[in-house]
């Protein structure tokens, strides 16, 4: 077997080996799954942790921007004082023990969604739900701060003044200029609800690459841990990029390459 994998190299030698390897796209191959490429083994499980970990990343975004606005608007009332409690539960709450609780709850004593396995929509709803819970706290949290200050800035009273309405002037004015701040917790974000999906697609029985890696791990498959490391390691460049890109969509003040001239 060390010769097959060609373990018995010196370490130098198995690192260009491996880089080599990489460069050409190929992670390696798996000890545990019957030697099969590590490329494979992600592109055939990849699909659920994609759509649960996509739907937790927009229902927390979507749901802790209302909620932190909300909480804005209505400061120092009990709407205010709600949706910060709702914060600090959903921080202070692990995506795993929430997933246990949402199983047991929803799942077996209400018999709403399937306890566990991959079967159809609704088997994702209680893993994104659980995923989604400390994104969604964040987000919550960092929306009412933001757009408590912009609401006592200047140019809120200016257009006020001018006499627009409270609708528009929050929607056009207050909201955008709060998001700026907010996606830059989009990374941190994503890195919540990848490490957060390891231990509940376990939980649910979901066979992700979460689900994957964690039976890598325990069955000391280095190849996949790897392969799978540096995935998740691609994928949150991506998602720093993208964050990156959407700066200069919602304000038009930042702009690559011109100084930040229009």
């Amino acid at each position: 077997m060390n010769q097959k994998y060609g373990l018995n190299k010196p370490l130098w030698d198995q690192y260009l080996i491996y880089m080599g390897n990489l460069l050409h796209g190929n992670l390696g191959t798996s000890f545990q799954f019957n030697n099969q490429p590590v490329t494979q083994l992600i592109a055939h499980d990849i699909g659920p942790s994609m759509q649960i970990g996509t739907q937790a990343m927009i229902v927390g975004s979507v749901l802790g921007i209302l909620l932190g606005a909300v909480a804005a608007i209505k400061k120092n009332t009990w709407v205010d004082s709600g949706a910060t409690f709702i914060s600090i539960l959903g921080i202070s709450i692990p995506s795993f023990v929430l997933a246990v609780l949402l199983q047991y709850y929803f799942g077996y004593k209400l018999q709403w969604f399937p306890v566990a396995l991959w079967q159809n929509f609704s088997s994702s709803i209680l893993p994104t739900l659980a995923l989604a819970a400390f994104p969604l706290a964040n987000v919550a949290r960092f929306m009412r701060t933001e757009m408590v200050d912009v609401l006592d800035s200047d140019y809120i009273e200016l257009a006020k003044a001018k006499g627009d309405s409270e609708r528009k002037t929050i929607t056009h004015h207050a909201l955008r200029n709060s998001l700026i701040p907010v996606i830059t917790i989009v990374g941190p974000m994503a890195v919540s609800i990848m490490t957060g999906s390891l231990v509940v697609e376990n939980i649910f029985s979901i066979p992700g690459i979460g689900n994957q890696f964690v039976q890598s791990i325990l069955t000391n498959d280095y190849p996949t841990i790897m392969g799978l490391t540096i995935f998740y390691s691609f994928l949150l460049v991506v998602i720093i990029l993208v964050v990156d890109i959407l700066y200069g969509i919602i304000d038009p003040r930042i702009r690559l390459g011109n100084g930040g001239k229009e």
